[in-house]
């Protein structure tokens, strides 16, 4: 019996423990993130379009927010959500003369990461490293050229690398650069039918301030 009551003392002792450790286990961000796209298409298809038809994609800059879980000291996942900056087209090639706004949509794009901090914690610096995966939803897609658009969404991975710098073992600051896969399909139907696949290839610069808790 006293065997069992030590047992169930170490037992209790190391759910505390668990706990107590937990506390400093969550971890939020807040920071601003520049999104350029480095997008390519295949160019633009349909009846009456002229060979060479293309547009250009341009980049956005948000604000950002991520909840990052820590399983352990060194390991954790991360949720990465922004507010969705609109992505603008300008017209290029051979109908460059139809201008800017040829096609512009919000990028709702939460991203997953699978993250590994580097050194020991408490540490002033603490470089880390993720991949992971992200789901890109294109909303509220517009053109003049046509009344209908419609962008289908992209599944695809996702890395990033930064590093921390903790002030003390509450507030800190952090910067990464993150590299995603993201493909969409473009049709805009009005007096034809517009087709383009835009191939993202974005890199995102982040930094800001973080909070663990």
């Amino acid at each position: 019996m006293k065997l069992q009551l030590q047992s169930l003392a170490i037992a209790v002792a190391a759910t505390l423990a668990a706990g107590a450790a937990s506390a400093q286990s969550n971890i939020v961000q807040v920071g601003i993130t520049d999104y350029t796209t480095h997008a390519r298409t295949n160019g633009i298809s349909g009846i009456g379009v002229p060979p060479g038809a293309d547009a250009e994609i341009g980049d956005a800059a948000t604000v950002i927010f991520t909840y990052e879980r820590l399983i352990n000291p060194n390991m954790g996942i991360e949720l990465v959500i922004g507010v969705p900056p609109t992505i603008k087209a300008k017209a290029s090639g051979s109908v460059a003369f139809l201008g800017d706004d040829v096609l512009s949509a919000k990028n709702v794009a939460p991203t997953l990461f699978f993250n590994y901090h580097f050194g020991e914690p408490g540490a002033t610096w603490r470089p880390f490293a993720g991949v992971g995966i992200n789901y890109t939803k294109f909303a509220d897609a517009k053109s003049k050229l046509a009344p209908d658009v419609k962008m289908s969404d992209s599944t695809g991975w996702a890395l990033h690398v930064g590093t921390d710098y903790n002030f003390n073992k509450d507030w800190g600051l952090f910067a990464s650069v993150s590299a995603l896969k993201v493909k969409s399909k473009v049709v805009a139907t009005g007096t034809t039918v517009l087709q383009t696949t835009v191939d993202f290839r974005p890199i995102v610069y982040s930094a800001g301030v973080s909070y663990r808790f």
